[in-house]
């Protein structure tokens, strides 16, 4: 296997991380104090192609695949783990998932406006009560013969007070478990009857908009159902096979970021004399953190290698999530532990790293349910797709 980028992967990886170091690192500190989410930044990702990843041009995407879409994803949460949100918020949910199931009127209509940013997009799935049993979900699409009426309510919807469009699965045979199940596209700013609340109080990932979605007698048009009805279910863990890519992704850049900082501050932080560096417990911290960093980078290059030549990559992809959050905490929490008293101040990005890596352990399937899928795998319980 080549471990090295292409010229190109390269490009676009310096391409993002200078877009990430002029556009989103000068607003941290003021997003993060306001909970502030910055619209501007998706349409500028738009205008320079980073939201085209894998998906062809010829419905308005970049050409480009799952290693540079990482490469690039990479670079913008290593700088801000808030915005790895955008990529698959528009690209790696809706847009693949249009491309993968929908109709040709329907690709033509919503992928090139999520690919240029014109069009922020979501997906919704969790309920209050309904998180990693999907199957569980309550909200109820009823067909009305022209339409279909949708009542119930999502939670923790990333985007979903800010979105334009997004994918929200509901029960179509409320009976059936998850063989009931079917995904609609949403068209937010023209559909009466959704209301759309904003999640303030959170531990982090505060400029990223998080909501709670409540559908109320919500009239679809019947041409807005996305694939096959009661297909929902199998489309849904298709999808999310694609956007944990994100997740391990922004997690290992956040494991990244935190060495980074880290070893930065070890080497100017002075104590009896030296740099605190040079003392061999902090040596030990940095070692670990560099060990888990490296396996977490190149899980998640693996698990995009195999997307791109089209190979079996759910228990890769699932192995990445984990240990790439994983490493994502412990070094946020060695990092504080190397700032001393200042990372438990504002001045540096400590807390924001900390706050930020948790989430990762619940995000689009928890730790807990990741090892099911890798442990499932390799016994030959389920297969690896």
């Amino acid at each position: 296997m080549d471990f090295a980028f292409t010229e190109e992967q390269s490009m676009i990886a310096e391409l993002a991380r200078d877009f990430a170091k002029k556009e989103i690192a000068p607003h941290i500190e003021e997003d993060e104090e306001n909970h502030y989410y910055r619209r501007e930044i998706l349409t500028k990702m738009g205008e320079l192609g980073l939201l085209g990843f894998s998906i062809p041009e010829e419905y308005g995407g970049n050409g480009l695949g799952w290693m540079e879409g990482v490469a690039a994803l990479y670079e913008i949460a290593k700088v801000h783990t808030s915005w790895r949100l955008s990529i698959s918020g528009n690209i790696w949910g809706p847009a693949l998932s249009i491309l993968e199931f929908g109709t040709e009127e329907q690709k033509r209509k919503y992928i090139p406006g999520l690919c240029s940013g014109e069009l922020a997009g979501s997906f919704a799935i969790t309920e209050a009560n309904s998180g990693s049993d999907v199957a569980s979900m309550k909200m109820v699409a009823k067909d009305c013969g022209d339409y279909w009426l949708l009542n119930g309510t999502k939670m923790w919807i990333s985007g979903g007070h800010t979105c334009d469009v997004g994918l929200v699965y509901a029960k179509t045979d409320p009976n059936a478990g998850a063989k009931g199940i079917s995904c609609f596209i949403i068209d937010y700013n023209n559909t009466e009857g959704i209301t759309r609340n904003p999640i303030h109080k959170k531990v982090g990932m505060w400029p990223a908009p998080t909501s709670e979605l409540v559908f109320e007698d919500v009239k679809i048009p019947k041409e807005n159902l996305l694939g096959v009805q009661n297909k929902g279910f199998q489309q849904c863990m298709w999808m999310l096979n694609n956007t944990r890519m994100g997740c391990a992704t922004g997690a290992a850049a956040l494991s990244a970021a935190a060495l980074e900082g880290a070893v930065q501050y070890a080497n100017e932080r002075t104590q009896f004399g030296q740099a605190i560096g040079k003392f061999q417990m902090i040596q030990y911290q940095i070692a670990e953190m560099k060990l888990e960093d490296e396996a977490a980078k190149w899980l998640v290059y693996k698990a995009a290698w195999l997307k791109e030549n089209k190979m079996p990559s759910q228990q890769a992809t699932s192995m990445a999530k984990l240990f790439a959050c994983n490493a994502a905490v412990h070094a946020a929490n060695l990092a504080m532990k190397i700032y001393g008293s200042y990372g438990y101040s504002d001045e540096y990005p400590c807390g924001r790293w900390l706050r930020d890596a948790k989430q990762f352990e619940t995000l689009e399937g928890t730790s807990n349910i990741h090892m099911g899928i890798v442990a499932g795998i390799e016994l030959g319980y389920q297969p690896d797709r």
